[in-house]
């Protein structure tokens, strides 16, 4: 299939509930997923409540999802994670597409967008580069994933 073909055959959708078992596999696909993130099925639900979206991309043909854009809305900023497309689709220009769309929710709620890429990830850096996203500076992020703790 060439890329206009399977530009063709991709759909971009909201989440459902029922995604969640297929959308985890695919996060660990492409290593966006790891128990210690906290990534359950409340989780999304609680930040789709919020006023954040979960976009799913598949294949028309056969119902592959083959990207995923989740964005949290806290109010100020939109948190774009979770981005990302299934390695054998990588290179054929579909991050454009589902960016393009994220990008669109992010206009309609007029609210700043902000990510995280590691610094390793040369290409989405330059991806995020191209839709205009500007490098912080010298920021360290910090994260306490166990608050049991506190």
């Amino acid at each position: 299939m060439d890329n206009t073909d399977l530009h063709n055959d991709l759909i971009i959708r909201d989440y459902k509930e029922d995604d969640y078992d297929e959308i985890v596999k695919f996060w660990y696909l492409t290593d966006m997923g790891n128990p210690e993130r906290g990534d359950s099925k409340d989780t999304i639900k609680r930040t789709l409540e919020l006023g954040g979206k979960l976009l799913v991309m598949e294949t028309k043909s056969s119902r592959q999802v083959c990207g995923t854009s989740w964005m949290t809305y806290d109010g100020r900023r939109i948190l774009l994670h979770h981005f990302g497309i299934l390695p054998e689709y990588q290179g054929k220009g579909l991050s454009k597409i589902l960016l393009k769309e994220s990008l669109q929710f992010v206009k309609s709620i007029g609210a700043q967008v902000k990510l995280e890429v590691h610094s390793t990830n040369l290409k989405a850096a330059n991806l995020y580069k191209k839709f205009g996203f500007v490098h912080l500076g010298e920021y360290n992020v910090y994260i306490i994933r166990d608050v049991s703790n506190l």
